[in-house]
């Protein structure tokens, strides 16, 4: 069995534990429950701490860095802004763990800030003198030799100078209303301008259409790659901006902005049209956070905090640049395969390889694949032989994020335009990717596809794609049903699973389902389809209570839940009487999961571990040992809103193949002592470790040696 190294840092908890006796069956006290908010901001903190490992190639480590940046940004402009909302509004809600939004605010403060710092250091210290050992530098304003300054001059004079425009403070140009996210700076300056006016502080938007790294011409620095940031750029010619002026000062900062969309479905007759006005307010919600480069004096810190209406807490000071997300760039700017993960091939199922009709494969077996190890190719493939058929009716597909430029898309298109009946269900209110979804939509029905948007109130996040082929006299269904989203750039990096099939029943299920959501009528019976918001709870409650029923008559009982969320209060009780029951309890939890294992009498049978690794762990999958089936891969998390305000399915591997290898890549996910984590009940994460005599196991790894080309 492996052990378990150092906690990571948790948030703090004054509940003790275990609880007594008399109260061990009462699943509904606040004592166990662990906040969702800290919860999420733990899974932050594992992916920060893969910076750290040497086994990652190095770039890759700074690429967890830099995803730890961007999921920040997103926690702020979500999370945060919804508690800071709450509290604006006095309209706070205490979720089952007890938590005031006040007191979570206070700890997510005290660890985001834990968390920034050790960020910075772990750049500073630890990534970047490791990268220019491997002579990859980031030349700093006071080491730059003549030659490079007087390049940067230039560059800033020939592509800075023309786009950028500085903005005066005074009466007539008042605190601008800066971007979300965007670069800024504020300067202090020294005399008057043509105008006479002495206002003595500017603010100087950094071009959005700018990199933010720049490389060094090779002649100049011609062992190794060279970089400047633009930040440095403008921080050194910053006077060139104000003639005749001197700058005194100059500080880069950021604001992040409430970034959440606030539509009222009640209110709204054109959905498509609301969103397109909403989009824009995106870019100027209220602020949320301040970033500002570590020298800058208190007194324009604190100007700024004012003009942003925020608090100290709301305030980071950062030794390094405030952006650190578009140094993503990096990667494609430079050729060091020996400091990335080795490429490989996604393989392609036998039945497949030299198979020109899917639809006689199909015909014969079920196909289960398993992303990013196996490809996303015959998904495309099936969509792009359905608009060429000639026997092929209609189409119909549910889309929440695909990319803006999906081959998918294309494909339904050009079914469309080539006769076919293409039906598209496009979710708008796909959070950050709205706008390439109404672009989309747009393409399609220019195409002549019919395209809904789903149901008001509920998003469509199931991943379905029906075809109707004739046959003789009949019409046959070829369904594919996924994990995760129609998007073939996430499936290179997101571990899902997707089923191709033409089993009649589950056809006739998706069919019911796509004609509840574009049309109208009471649910359908479906056969074997679990459909949030109407079956699946119940479902998923009725399968555990299965398990506790054939533990409480001595049988084996066994349940394994592998999702990106556990929050759902109601399933989370039904997992602490299955523990109490005696049935084993195994999670793969990615992110928040509000369950605390381990509680004597309540959790003790039950595990929760986290794999963060190279590929985004996305897929979602239900076992229960005694259940026929007993596997379930499913669109939906163990979320309130997956299960109670979302349209999710779950689909049931009826191969009985099929079924046996996803319980083995279950069981081998559970096995991993290099790259999980291990919950314990105090909210604490802690990652695993083998023991000397235990053979040291990734999951990953070994899933790509199993299935992957190499």
């Amino acid at each position: 069995m492996s052990t378990s190294s150092a906690p990571e840092h948790g948030p703090s908890d004054a509940h003790q534990l275990p609880l007594p006796a008399s109260e061990a069956n009462d699943y509904l006290r606040a004592e166990l429950y662990i906040n969702r908010h800290l919860s999420l901001m733990q899974f932050n903190l594992r992916v920060l701490e893969q910076a750290l490992d040497e086994r990652y190639p190095l770039l890759e480590r700074l690429q967890f860095l830099l995803i730890f940046s961007s999921n920040l940004d997103e926690f702020y402009e979500i999370r945060v802004a919804w508690l800071k909302r709450q509290i604006r509004f006095s309209r706070e809600v205490v979720a089952t763990d007890g938590m005031q939004p006040q007191d979570v605010l206070r700890e997510l403060n005290a660890l985001c800030h834990s968390a920034i710092a050790r960020q910075y250091r772990i750049l500073n210290e630890t990534l970047l003198p490791a990268l220019e050992r491997e002579r990859i530098r980031f030349l700093a304003r006071d080491t730059w030799a003549p030659e490079v300054g007087a390049w940067a001059r230039d560059y800033f004079c020939e592509q800075v100078l023309p786009v950028v425009s500085p903005i005066g403070l005074d009466p007539a140009h008042p605190f601008p209303r800066l971007v979300n996210k965007s670069l800024n700076f504020i300067v202090s300056l020294e005399g008057r301008d043509a105008f006479g006016r002495e206002t003595g502080l500017a603010i100087v938007p950094a071009p959005r259409s700018l990199p933010r790294i720049i490389r060094v011409p090779q002649e100049l620095c011609p062992s190794g790659d060279h970089f400047v940031f633009l930040s440095s750029v403008i921080h050194a010619h910053v006077d060139l901006l104000f003639p005749g002026m001197r700058a005194t000062g100059c500080h880069q900062f950021r604001l992040t902005r409430d970034a959440d969309l606030d539509l009222n479905a009640a209110e709204v007759e054109d959905l498509a049209r609301a969103l397109r006005g909403e989009l824009h307010t995106r870019r100027f919600g209220s602020a949320v956070r301040l970033e500002v480069a570590a020298e800058c004096p208190d007194d324009l810190v604190e100007f700024l905090l004012d003009q942003f209406n925020l608090e100290a807490e709301d305030l980071f000071h950062v030794p390094g640049p405030v952006n650190l997300g578009r140094m993503m760039q990096l990667r494609g700017m430079v050729e060091r395969p020996d400091l990335v993960f080795p490429p490989f091939t996604p393989s392609l199922p036998e039945a497949l390889r030299e198979a020109p009709n899917y639809f006689q494969v199909l015909a014969e077996q079920d196909i289960l694949l398993y992303h990013p190890y196996q490809s996303f190719t015959p998904v495309v493939d099936l969509l792009r032989q359905a608009g060429r058929d000639a026997q092929v009716l209609a189409i119909k597909m549910t889309l929440y994020r695909s990319g803006s430029r999906s081959e998918l898309v294309d494909l339904l298109a050009d079914a469309a335009r080539a006769g076919k009946e293409v039906t598209v269900v496009i979710e708008l209110r796909a959070r950050f990717d709205e706008a390439e979804n109404l672009q989309l939509a747009s393409q399609l029905q220019e195409a002549g596809a019919v395209v809904t948007y789903g149901v008001v109130g509920h998003k469509t996040h199931a991943k379905a794609m029906l075809v109707v082929r004739r046959e003789g006299r009949l019409l046959k269904r070829y369904v594919h049903l996924g994990t995760g989203n129609y998007h073939a750039g996430n499936a290179r990096l997101y571990t899902d699973y997707g089923l191709l099939s033409a089993n009649p029943e589950i056809g006739n299920d998706v069919h019911k389902f796509f004609q509840q959501l574009t049309g109208m009528g009471l649910a359908e019976h479906l056969e074997h389809l679990f459909c949030a918001p109407f079956t699946l709870q119940a479902r998923l409650l009725a399968l555990i209570d299965q398990e506790i029923a054939a533990a409480q008559r001595g049988k084996p009982a066994r349940i394994i839940f592998k999702a990106n969320g556990l929050t759902d209060a109601t399933v989370i009780q039904a997992l602490y009487s299955a523990s109490s029951a005696g049935v084993q309890v195994d999670l793969i939890i990615r992110g928040m999961c509000c369950l605390r294992p381990g509680v004597p009498g309540v959790s003790d049978r039950i595990r929760v571990v986290s794999i963060i690794g190279r590929f985004l762990e996305h897929s979602r999958v239900y076992y229960f040992l005694n259940a026929n089936p007993a596997i379930y891969c499913a669109s939906a998390d163990l979320m309130e809103r997956n299960l109670r305000n979302r349209l999710e399915i779950a689909f049931p591997l009826l191969d009985p193949r099929a079924a046996q290898r996803a319980i083995g890549e279950l069981e081998t996910l559970l096995a991993d002592n290099l790259q999980s984590w291990e919950l314990h009940s105090d909210g604490s994460y802690r990652r695993n470790q083998p023991q000397p005599e235990e053979q040291a196991r990734c999951a990953q790894l070994q899933l790509l040696q199993q299935l992957a080309d190499r």
